[in-house]
């Protein structure tokens, strides 16, 4: 079978990457709507509709028999949406996450990084309130320069390193043993989090989506196609593309090709 994955941009690769180790025989496509990224700054309707776009077109043309939302601000307004739209399995990255650093923490306090559109939504803070004990403390923060440290490629520089300190260490002093790591490009940060913050917990979107599609009564054996569109080319892409994912043939569409202009 095939499965379709979008994201508002890039970021999304990396949850690319793990489904593509974890299932090699799986057939892939993938759509990063890098014309409209990003997603965190518009509108609940607007993102609804970039969502229904975007899933539409895996579905259309690709037949695609289940759909990764690997997008956090999608997944946090589209996903019951999507759901009901389109009669396949729609996977999002909120219910996996918070259930994983809920499992994690041993002291109940868990911290969550992502975008304004993610942290504003509240979705993982509503999540971890309703599968929770009541005691659990959960302490949110946008960290909005995270995403262009990734796109720009620099991943272990100290420039850096001192943005994480400033976002995180309100965090740490909070008490938090477990970050959830709310956006799909932070992964990209995870060992830079981990050399300064050895203590904490992370819990990666891009790994615990893992075992929700393992649970799929699906046939991953296929032709291990792995297919990248994009709405929009740019340096960025391409850059974060050939560290995640290699030579994994790209194809630019137009935005035409999934919306009325």
């Amino acid at each position: 079978m095939s499965i379709g994955i979008f994201d508002s941009g890039i970021g999304g690769l990396t949850v690319f990457k793990s489904i593509a180790e974890n299932f090699p025989d799986l057939d892939i496509y993938y759509l990063g709507d890098t014309a409209r990224v990003p997603y965190g700054n518009k509108s609940k309707d607007t993102i609804i509709r970039y969502s229904v776009e975007c899933a539409g077109y895996l579905v259309n043309k690709y037949n695609i028999e289940a759909l990764v939302v690997a997008c956090n601000t999608a997944s946090s307004y589209s996903l019951d949406i999507l759901k009901k739209r389109f009669n396949i399995p729609v996977l999002g990255v909120i219910v996996p996450g918070a259930k994983n650093a809920l499992k994690k923490s041993k002291n109940k306090k868990i911290g969550v990084i992502g975008t304004y559109g993610t942290i504003g939504s509240n979705s993982y803070l509503n999540t971890l309130k309703t599968i929770s004990d009541d005691d659990v403390q959960i302490y949110q923060k946008p960290c909005p320069l995270f995403v262009p440290l990734v796109e720009e490629g620099m991943v272990d520089s100290h420039i850096t390193k001192m943005v994480v300190k400033e976002y995180l260490d309100e965090l740490v002093e909070k008490g938090i043993d477990t970050l959830i790591l709310g956006c799909t490009h932070y992964p990209v940060l995870k060992d830079v989090i981990k050399e300064l913050y050895p203590e904490l917990n992370i819990v990666d979107s891009s790994e615990v989506i893992i075992e929700d599609l393992k649970n799929l009564d699906i046939n991953f054996n296929e032709n291990g196609i792995r297919h990248i569109f994009i709405t929009d080319e740019s340096p960025s892409f391409h850059t974060l593309k050939n560290l995640l994912v290699g030579n994994v043939k790209t194809e630019k569409i137009e935005l035409s090709d999934i919306c009325s202009l």
